[in-house]
């Protein structure tokens, strides 16, 4: 029998911050199956069949006059870039609880497109940015919709997504774990089976676990802070999602740890944006490409991530070809 203690009151609050800080007042929501019309740039066409083979991970090439294409220019007029992001991610986008702010790996980033589209240095990249926190299964709606222009939170390019938003060239070659109790005696993906598994509604967490081990009985929630709650709570026996994530949530619970395994799947990060504004993503682009060659991209990772996962990562080649 596990003697992992469930909601001692350091975990209660805890969890408790992990839910006000993830969640901020919205609710999850489904996915929709196809997008609806948007203005924009246009060509944004992402009907073709695909299959995710690695060719979902070309994205459109970069070009200089995407700097000044009515996509970036509305950004400029309206004074501030509109970003998708967590709150509840540690090390990739978490709110600080010294200073209130949300800070991380993919934060970073945001700012270092904020700074390219102002014309300041990176550091004054926050100035520009309106930070708009959002649950996992808002990604897409909010891009459709125009709330945001783009989505930076930890997303994985495929297929099936590519008709829903358009994305960036990869920007962290993540790969999905599974968090467990450290005395809970599991040790492999096959003492997984007839365990409870969460991971967040509207991500391919859930469909991934249930290939890997059929066995594995899922769990959803809205949301990455929402699953460890349940973990806490002894309704669920494990969490599985990218491992950034999980090596956040192990890093805030001393009864949790990440299962020692390979990466079960790849999982590529990219910025999401508006199908339609293919420009955008065309600028992004170029922004990512000097992300990389200039060091702010091995900066961030040495700052953010490489402490705790304790490897050397590189960062992806770019793919295009859209």
């Amino acid at each position: 029998m596990s003697t992992r203690p469930i909601l001692r009151p350091a975990a209660a609050l805890l969890a408790a911050a992990l839910l006000l800080t993830g969640c901020a007042g919205y609710d999850a929501t489904v996915v929709p199956s196809a997008a609806p019309e948007t203005s924009g740039s246009g060509g944004g066409d992402t009907t073709e069949p695909c299959e995710n083979d690695g060719s979902q991970l070309a994205s459109y090439a970069p070009r200089a006059e995407a700097a000044n294409s009515a996509d970036v220019e509305a950004i400029r007029a309206r004074g501030r870039l509109v970003a998708g992001v967590a709150a509840d991610t540690e090390l990739l986008a978490a709110r600080d609880a010294r200073t209130g702010e949300i800070v991380g790996f993919d934060i970073d980033l945001v700012d270092a497109i904020a700074a390219a589209i102002f014309g300041v240095p990176q550091k004054q990249g926050s100035k520009y940015v309106e930070l708009k926190v959002i649950t996992a299964a808002e990604r897409f709606t909010s891009l459709q919709e125009g709330s945001v222009d783009v989505v930076v939170r930890n997303t994985t390019i495929n297929c099936t997504r590519w008709q829903l938003v358009a994305f960036s060239a990869e920007y962290y070659p993540a790969g999905q774990k599974v968090l467990v109790g450290t005395d809970a005696g599991i040790e492999s993906i096959e003492d997984l089976a007839d365990k409870r598994i969460c991971a967040p509604s509207g991500t391919t967490s859930i469909e991934n676990i249930q290939q890997i081990q059929p066995d594995a009985v899922p769990v959803t929630a809205g949301d990455n802070s929402e699953c460890m709650i349940k973990f806490q709570a002894g309704e669920a026996d494990g969490v599985s999602t990218d491992d950034t994530v999980l090596a956040g949530l192990a890093a805030q619970d001393p009864y949790a740890e990440v299962l020692d395994t390979e990466q079960l799947t790849a999982e590529p990060y990219g910025v999401g944006v508006n199908a339609q504004q293919t420009d955008l993503v065309r600028f992004v682009n170029g922004v990512l490409e000097d992300y990389v060659a200039d060091g702010r991209w091995k900066q961030s990772y040495d700052t953010w991530l490489r402490p705790t996962l304790g490897v050397d990562v590189a960062p992806p080649t770019p793919v295009y070809g859209r």
